[in-house]
């Protein structure tokens, strides 16, 4: 019986790739590092800002890397200011509020992010649970966040469908045993399946989903 979904942030429930690129693009420009798409996709989507920093910037101090990455989400926040949800996000999330379906945030993101995006996006107070970076001691890939989501949500993995967009995070929600949708704002759909997604969606409108949906909630 279907208790729950689960959602990343970044990418999943807002195509928010393209401003955290420009983010991390004017932040490190100082530093001579070239953000392309490229250095995009294989060193930053779905990473924690540790991760990223020290790879980007490995000749600097980890005090530095903090910095940076204090300053970069800074300069996010001040872009991010004209959000809107995925296509069909509200009407998947009220369809699961009818239902007595509760609904979980789960992301690598700082707090100051996820209530600025919840905020600009009209989804704060949405989320029975919010997982952010401070909440556990190890982000994703590992899958201690989507593990203290179940915890406090109060079920068992096989009771959740989760969405996410990277492959860090893919990788986190199945180690944590959870049937999981890739949300193609990054990704295709055959890389999202190489790192173990059930299914890839473009919206939430896809059909693919609502016949998950269904046959779940009929089970």
């Amino acid at each position: 019986m279907l208790k729950a979904l689960i959602f990343d942030m970044d990418g999943t429930l807002v195509h928010s790739d393209p401003v955290h690129l420009e983010a991390f693009a004017e932040v490190l420009k100082a530093e001579g590092v070239d953000i392309t798409e490229e250095v995009y996709r294989s060193q930053i989507i779905g990473r924690t800002n540790e991760a990223i920093f020290a790879s980007l910037l490995p000749h600097l101090p980890v005090e530095r890397h903090e910095t940076y990455a204090d300053e970069k989400e800074a300069t996010f926040r001040r872009m991010a200011s004209d959000l809107k949800p995925l296509d069909g996000l509200l009407e998947l999330l009220d369809w699961a509020e009818a239902r007595h379906i509760q609904i979980a945030l789960v992301t690598n993101a700082p707090r100051l992010n996820a209530d600025h995006m919840l905020e600009a996006l009209g989804l704060a107070g949405r989320f029975k649970v919010e997982i952010t970076i401070e909440e556990v001691e190890r982000g994703k890939p590992d899958p201690l966040p989507y593990l203290t989501a179940l915890e406090r949500l109060g079920i068992r993995a096989e009771e959740a469908i989760a969405f996410e967009d990277s492959p860090s995070g893919m990788r986190a929600a199945k180690a944590a045993g959870l049937f999981s949708f890739g949300v193609l704002t990054g990704l295709t759909a055959g890389e999202m399946r190489e790192i173990g997604a059930d299914g890839a969606i473009v919206t939430f409108h896809d059909r693919a989903l609502w016949e998950i949906l269904e046959h779940r909630i009929a089970s």
